[in-house]
C-alpha cells in the first residue's frame, strides 16, 4: 500500500512537474511573441522611412533631370534660332551675289558686242588693205606668204649652222682639253719603264771547241736539232757563241733551253737530243702557262679560260718593233682600266679588253688576217663579253669603233706604243718608209710636193690649184690612202693631207 501510495504521489509530481514546465514554456512562447511583434513593427517603420526617403531621391532625381532637359532645350533653341540667322545672312549675301553676278554678265555681254563690232570692223580694214597691198605688189596674199617665209627659212638656216658650228668648237674645245688632262693623269699614275728587246737567240758557249761537237760527225747533231726544234742553228765565226733563228720564238725558245742542257750534260748524240728536245718543250709550255697565270693575275682577271692563258703567256715569246708583246699588253690593260677609272665606265671591263687586245699575235703567224680580227674571233669562240671583243677587233680600226671601252683601249694601245724607247725600228728602214710615202703621194697627177712628218705618221701634200680643185682633192687624199694601204706595211695609222692654196699677186705701180 505504501509502494503504492509512493507511486502515485511520484507520478503526481511528475505530472506537476509537467504543467509547470508547460505554463513556462507558454510563458516564454508568449513572450518571443511580444520581441518579434515588436521586431516587425520596428523593421515596418524602417521600411517605410526607406520608402519615403527613396520617393523624396527620386523626386528630386526627377527635378533635377526636368531642369536639365529644360536648359538642353532652351540652348537648341538658342543654336536653331542662330542657325536660322545664319542661313538668312546667306541667302542675303547670295543674293547680293547674284545681282553683281547678273550686272557683270550683262556688261560683258555689251562688251562682247562692242568687240564683235571692232573685229568687223578690223576684218574689213585688213581685207581693204590686203586688197591694196596685192594691187600695189601685183602678188597674192599666199605668194608674199610663201616668198616671207622662204627668206625666212634661209637666215634661220644661216643661223642655224653658225650656233651649231659655235658649238662645236666650244665642245670640241672643252673636250679636248678635258682628253689631254685625263691622258697626262694617266700617264703620270703609270710611268712604266720600257726596254728595248731583241727577238734573236744567241747561246753562249763555254769555248769554240765546243762548236764542233754541236755540229757533229758529218754535221747529224746540228741537222737532228734543227729538225726536232724547227730552228735554224748558225755556227761562225762568232767566239764562243752560237746564233738561233727561226720566225718562232717559241722555238727558239725550245732550241735553247734544249743546247744549254745538251751542253751542260756533255752528250750530245741525235737520241739524246730528241730527248732534251721532249723535256724542253714541257718545260717551255709550263712556263707559258705560269706566264699567264701571272699576267692575268697582276691585272686582277679571274675565271678565264686555260686556252686564253696560254695564249697570254704566249704573248711573252712575240715582239713587236723590239718590245714584248705580253709587257706591251700589261701595260695597256692598266692604262686602260684607270682611264675607265677616270671617266667613272667599267675599270674591270676595260682592263680585260686592254690585256687581251693583242692576244691574236699569240697566232697571226698560223692564221692568216689581221691579229685584230683574229683576236676578236678568238674571244667570241671562248665566250668573252661582246665589249671586249668589239675593242679587240677595233684597235687598229679593222672595224668601226663605237663603244667608250673600245675607244679606251685605242688610247690606251697609243700611250703604250709611244712611250719613249718602247719600240725600236732601224733607221734603214725608218728612212725607207718615209721615202716611200713620198713618192706614192707624188706620184699622183696634180702634185707638186709632199712632205713625211710626225716620224711617218702624216704626210702632207701639196697641190697645184689650177689643176685640182676642192672636190678633187677629196678624191685625191682617198686615192693616196688606198695606195698607201695596199703598198705599204706600217705601225698604227697614217694621215693623208691635201692642201690647196690660191694666191692672187698683183703690183702697185
Amino acid at each position: 500500500m505504501l509502494g503504492l501510495l509512493a507511486a502515485l504521489v511520484i507520478v503526481a509530481l511528475v505530472a506537476v512537474g509537467a504543467i509547470i514546465y508547460a505554463i513556462r514554456a507558454s510563458q516564454r512562447t508568449r513572450v518571443q511573441q511580444g520581441r518579434d511583434v515588436e521586431q516587425l513593427e520596428a523593421a515596418r517603420v524602417q521600411i517605410e522611412t526607406e520608402r519615403r526617403a527613396a520617393e523624396v531621391e527620386a523626386k528630386d532625381a526627377a527635378l533635377k533631370l526636368r531642369s536639365a532637359l529644360e536648359d538642353e532645350l532652351r540652348e537648341r533653341r538658342a543654336e536653331a534660332a542662330r542657325q536660322e540667322q545664319r542661313v538668312q545672312q546667306r541667302e542675303e549675301q547670295l543674293d547680293r551675289r547674284l545681282d553683281e553676278v547678273t550686272s557683270r554678265h550683262l556688261a560683258i555681254t555689251e562688251r562682247e558686242q562692242q568687240l564683235a563690232a571692232a573685229q568687223a570692223e578690223l576684218e574689213a580694214a585688213r581685207a581693204e588693205e590686203q586688197r591694196t597691198l596685192e594691187r600695189i605688189a601685183g602678188l597674192t596674199r599666199d605668194e608674199a606668204r610663201q616668198q616671207i617665209l622662204a627668206g625666212l627659212d634661209r637666215e634661220l638656216t644661216v643661223e642655224k649652222a653658225d650656233r651649231i658650228r659655235r658649238a662645236e668648237a666650244e665642245v670640241r674645245a672643252e673636250v679636248d682639253a678635258q682628253s689631254r688632262e685625263l691622258l697626262i693623269t694617266t700617264i703620270q699614275r703609270h710611268a712604266a719603264d720600257q726596254t728595248g728587246e731583241t727577238s734573236v737567240s744567241v747561246v753562249p758557249l763555254p769555248n769554240d771547241e765546243v762548236k764542233g761537237r754541236i755540229i757533229g760527225r758529218e754535221g747529224r747533231n746540228i741537222r737532228a736539232l734543227e729538225a726536232a726544234t724547227g730552228v735554224d742553228l748558225i755556227i761562225d765565226d762568232t767566239p764562243e757563241a752560237v746564233i738561233l733563228s727561226g720566225f718562232d720564238p717559241v722555238r727558239r725558245e725550245v732550241a735553247r733551253v734544249t743546247l744549254n742542257r745538251l751542253l751542260a750534260d756533255g752528250r750530245i748524240h741525235p737520241a739524246r737530243i730528241e730527248e732534251m728536245v721532249a723535256k724542253a718543250r714541257t718545260e717551255v709550255g709550263q712556263r707559258i702557262t705560269e706566264e699567264g697565270e701571272q699576267a692575268l693575275f697582276e691585272l686582277g682577271l679571274q675565271g678565264v679560260h686555260p686556252e686564253l692563258v696560254k695564249l697570254v703567256g704566249t704573248l711573252r715569246f712575240r715582239y713587236s718593233y723590239g718590245q714584248n708583246v705580253l709587257a706591251h699588253s700589261k701595260e695597256v690593260g692598266f692604262l686602260a682600266g684607270m682611264i675607265a677609272a677616270e671617266l667613272g665606265v667599267d675599270e674591270h671591263l676595260a682592263k680585260e679588253a686592254g690585256m687581251l687586245h693583242d692576244i691574236g699575235k699569240a697566232v697571226d703567224h698560223e692564221v692568216e688576217g689581221s691579229h685584230a680580227v683574229i683576236g676578236g674571233e678568238i674571244l667570241r669562240r671562248l665566250g668573252r663579253p661582246d665589249a671586249v671583243i668589239h675593242a679587240v677587233q677595233a684597235h687598229h680600226y679593222d672595224v668601226e669603233p663605237t663603244g667608250i671601252i673600245a675607244f679606251t683601249v685605242l688610247s690606251a694601245d697609243a700611250i703604250s706604243a709611244s712611250r719613249p724607247g718602247a719600240r725600236r725600228e732601224t733607221l734603214a728602214s725608218y728612212i725607207k718608209r718615209l721615202e716611200k710615202l713620198e713618192e706614192i703621194a707624188n706620184g699622183f697627177e696634180g702634185v707638186e710636193r709632199s712632205f713625211a712628218l710626225q716620224a711617218g705618221r702624216e704626210v702632207r701634200i701639196m697641190v697645184k690649184p689650177d689643176r685640182i680643185d676642192d672636190a678633187q682633192a677629196t678624191v685625191l687624199a682617198r686615192d693616196i690612202v688606198r695606195r698607201i694601204e695596199g703598198e705599204m706595211s706600217y705601225p698604227g695609222t697614217i694621215k693623208v693631207t691635201v692642201v690647196r692654196e690660191t694666191r692672187a699677186v698683183d703690183y702697185a705701180k
